[in-house]
């Protein structure tokens, strides 16, 4: 297979070659290409709780659901994603686990897409603010016996683990977690500067949707945001829905750590679906207004998760301005990878994985035309070819 497009770095022409599911080659392009269509890396999603109608957490999920759900998020230029599971019962969380890794053993595509499960919760804040929506019946201390059988359940697929180091099981905990291979995000937090320091040094590496699950008010200089922001070796996490975080303090974020912040979706069952008022596993009865914004309907200063995908997210840092293309398209494709591995694994170059998409550009909004996963041609939009 050979695609020809712009290169979405150089906005030059090339032509992609890809043999046995890697890029086997890049040549130059011919310079007559349309100079509306790109290509780049495939999306990579370390957040994502759902979309269109798929819960990842409610019991009755199915692999028939992730089968859906991975070929919904391949059409939105995502080819890995990390289903993300939230506090919920022992029980309940075992059981989605199972089907995770049910459908990651059924369905090789699923498999493909999937590249680690995020657990977030239920080692969180019990606290009002740094809790968020997660439901307060559900949150405890950091357990590892317990966190062991729920990583047996997913096949050890658990992969990235938010938590909140203001426990005192917390430190070792996180400890053992490095040690095993997990990623321990920092997130739905109280901690003392002290105990986000601790953590850190115990091998804790990225922040949790930074910036959000918070108090509505924070001392104005030493704070857990604050510190950790200031930290060279967290990695901020950042969804850039516009609505999670207002966009002078987005770009504040990005401006200190730019080799050091990726955007996630935090999409939720919600996106991609009507406005209207619907009932939620956590925080109850959840409002989905017509601008996109999800919140809780009783609080509705409070949101409840995402309704848009890391595409919208991409798009968004385009239109206001924030970063420029490519520097955007990075922060949602192969900088998630080096947040985990230490080094991109998806970069656009040759021997690298043909996880690839093709992109529109129309105006100052991105829009996906094709997405190759292993060097197959995975969704084609008709319209466009």
């Amino acid at each position: 297979m050979t695609i020809e497009a712009l290169d979405y770095r150089t906005n030059k022409p090339i032509s992609v070659h890809i043999k046995n599911g890697y890029i086997d080659n890049i040549t130059a392009g011919n310079e007559q290409l349309d100079t509306s269509y790109y290509i780049a890396p495939g999306l990579v999603d370390l957040q994502i709780n759902g979309f269109k109608g798929i819960d990842l957490n409610t019991i009755g999920l199915t692999i028939a659901d992730l089968k859906t759900l991975t070929q919904i998020l391949l059409e939105k230029g995502i080819t890995t994603y990390y289903p993300t599971v939230i506090s919920n019962s022992d029980i309940a969380t075992e059981s989605l686990l199972k089907v995770i890794a049910k459908a990651c053993d059924s369905f090789t595509d699923v498999n493909a897409c999937v590249g680690g499960i995020h657990l977030e919760g239920p080692f969180l804040s019990i606290e009002d603010g740094p809790r968020g929506a997660h439901s307060k019946e559900f949150i405890k201390a950091p357990d590892w016996d317990l966190f062991s059988k729920w990583q047996k359940a997913s096949g050890n697929r658990i992969k990235i683990i938010t938590l909140s180091p203001e426990w005192p099981e917390s430190i070792t905990f996180i400890k053992k977690c490095v040690e095993a291979g997990v990623i321990v995000s920092i997130g739905h937090t109280a901690a003392t500067t002290q105990q986000i320091n601790d953590a850190i040094e115990a091998g804790a590496s990225m922040s949790t949707h930074l910036g959000n699950a918070s108090h509505a008010m924070l001392p104005r200089h030493s704070n857990y945001v604050m510190e950790q922001l200031a930290s060279d070796e967290l990695w901020s996490s950042l969804i850039a829905d516009g609505f999670h975080l207002p966009d002078s303090l987005l770009k504040i974020f990005i401006k200190t750590k730019p080799n050091k912040s990726i955007l996630v979706s935090d999409a939720t069952s919600y996106a991609d679906l009507l406005p209207g008022t619907y009932k939620a596993h956590i925080g109850g009865d959840v409002e989905l207004d017509s601008n996109g914004r999800l919140f809780m309907k009783n609080s509705p200063k409070m949101l409840a998760g995402s309704a848009q995908s890391l595409l919208w997210c991409v798009n968004q840092l385009i239109k206001k301005q924030i970063l420029p293309l490519h520097e955007a398209w990075n922060m949602a494709s192969i900088k998630p990878t080096e947040s985990l591995f230490g080094t991109s694994t998806n970069y656009l170059q040759i021997e690298h994985p043909a996880d690839l998409v093709v992109f529109k550009k129309e105006g100052d909004t991105l829009k996906i035309i094709k997405t190759i996963k292993s060097g197959r041609l995975v969704f084609s939009n008709s319209e466009n070819n």
